[in-house]
């Protein structure tokens, strides 16, 4: 087990990293979102030149290296949350859930403690106020 002060000093360096990066290129992310290791970016200057801001930040440290994921049909799955890019220029916001998801949580007539069972209801609403815009909120709370 690492020390304690591990996560603080990997997100100070990586703040330092993240700087030093978007300083140095060429072209610049429009906005840049991270959170421990995953990092969200918003790239304007077509995805012809998106592979050379990804070598850029790959060959500035040799231990620290990016992988990338492209949005598909609009749409970008970061953290829990699946981004919807709207006609508008605007996004829409819902809950993600990887393929492999099964919608299982507990069995409601297991020997749980009654307790147990509503806390798993709640944190998935919960989870669904906070995660889901107002357009979506309605059919993540009924799924």
């Amino acid at each position: 087990m690492g020390s304690p002060l591990s996560p603080a000093i990997a997100n100070i360096y990586m703040e330092d990293f993240e700087q030093n990066a978007i300083n140095t290129a060429i072209l610049k992310p429009k906005c840049w979102f991270r959170y421990v290791d995953d990092t969200f970016v918003i790239w304007p200057h077509g995805s012809h030149t998106l592979d050379d801001f990804l070598q850029h930040l790959n060959n500035i440290h040799p231990n620290i290296k990016f992988t990338m994921e492209t949005e598909n049909n609009n749409e970008l799955p970061f953290l829990d949350t699946l981004i919807k890019k709207r006609v508008d220029g605007k996004f829409n916001f819902t809950v993600y859930r990887k393929p492999t998801h099964s919608n299982r949580y507990l069995n409601a007539s297991s020997h749980h403690h009654p307790s147990q069972l509503n806390a798993v209801i709640k944190s998935l609403t919960i989870r669904s106020l906070r995660l889901t815009d107002d357009e979506s909120r309605e059919n993540e709370l009924l799924n």
